[in-house]
C-alpha cells in the first residue's frame, strides 16, 4: 500500500491482495474533500469499534475493510500509527483510516495550506 499526496489529491494505492481480500478499490480523494487530518496512535481500536465491516478482518492485528454502510474505510495494522481523514462530498465515505510509519509527516503535510 502506498499513500500519494499532490496539491490536488490524496490517493491510497492498495496492493492487489488488499483489493481482493479487502473488497476495496484504491481510494482517491480531492484535497478539497478532506475536512480534517489527524494522527491516530491506536487505529485498530478505532476500527474494531466501528461496527459491522466487510473485507479482511483479523481482530487486533490487521484490517482492510469498509463498514457495511460504506461510510468508513480502514487499512490499519497493529502497532503502526494511522492517518485519520474526515471527508465530505465523497459519496457515502465520511472517514478513512490508513496505517503508515510516516503518518505523522502525512498529517502535517495535509494540515498545511
Amino acid at each position: 500500500m502506498r499513500i500519494e499526496i499532490t496539491e490536488q489529491e490524496l490517493v491510497v494505492r492498495l496492493a492487489l491482495w488488499q483489493k481482493i481480500l479487502g473488497l476495496m478499490r484504491d481510494i482517491h480523494l480531492a484535497r478539497s474533500q478532506i475536512v480534517a487530518a489527524e494522527l491516530v496512535q491506536d487505529p485498530l481500536r478505532e476500527a474494531m469499534r466501528a461496527g459491522i465491516k466487510v473485507g479482511l478482518r483479523i481482530p487486533w492485528l490487521y484490517f482492510v475493510a469498509r463498514t457495511i454502510r460504506l461510510d468508513q474505510a480502514f487499512v490499519v495494522r497493529r502497532r503502526v500509527p494511522a492517518l485519520g481523514l474526515s471527508v465530505e462530498n465523497a459519496g457515502a465515505l465520511r472517514r478513512v483510516l490508513v496505517s503508515s510509519p510516516e503518518a505523522e509527516q502525512l498529517v502535517s503535510r495535509l494540515q498545511r495550506p
